[in-house]
């Protein structure tokens, strides 16, 4: 519990009868929020991209990491975080080595090369993305795989 200070400190003021802290003073605004590396934004994205590609949910993620569905949900979206130790485990979940997560990274600096995995992994968050791969790996009529990527070319526009 926090030692509250005589209201003659410097850093205290009173109000309504209690006494507060300086940093309590401080609104939000003045604070200013943490600002998010892209970094983590690009983890988050290629940690969602490889759970639904290994098919489990969040729950079962989150099971083995000894974490609750919600909290998988934040590190997918960059809301929080990752540890070093949790991307780890998540590593070995997922079976991929830890340097996967950084790949494509440049430098120290927060912004990143473009690369092909980035559209593949922006691709893979969309929505029906993984049902679309996984029913197109079971075309067995190599033909057929050729006339349905043609098909959707063209209807991309390309």
């Amino acid at each position: 519990m926090r030692q509250q200070r005589p209201f003659a400190h410097a850093g205290a003021a009173a109000t309504s009868g209690r006494l507060l802290d300086f940093q309590d003073c401080r609104s939000k605004a003045e604070m200013g929020k943490r600002s998010r590396d892209p970094r983590d934004t690009e983890i988050a994205k290629r940690v969602r991209a490889l759970r639904l590609e290994r098919g489990l949910s969040q729950t079962e993620l989150g099971e083995v990491l000894g974490v609750t569905f919600q909290q998988v949900q934040k590190y997918e979206r960059g809301t929080n975080r990752i540890s070093a130790g949790r991307l780890y485990r998540i590593a070995e979940v997922l079976d991929v080595p830890v340097s996967f997560f950084y790949e494509g990274f440049e430098g120290r600096g927060s912004e990143r090369g473009l690369h092909s995995t980035d559209i593949e992994f922006g691709f893979l968050q969309t929505s029906g993305a993984m049902r679309l791969i996984r029913a197109y790996s079971r075309i067995t009529d190599s033909g057929i795989r050729q006339k349905l990527l043609l098909l959707t070319e063209q209807l991309a526009g390309e």
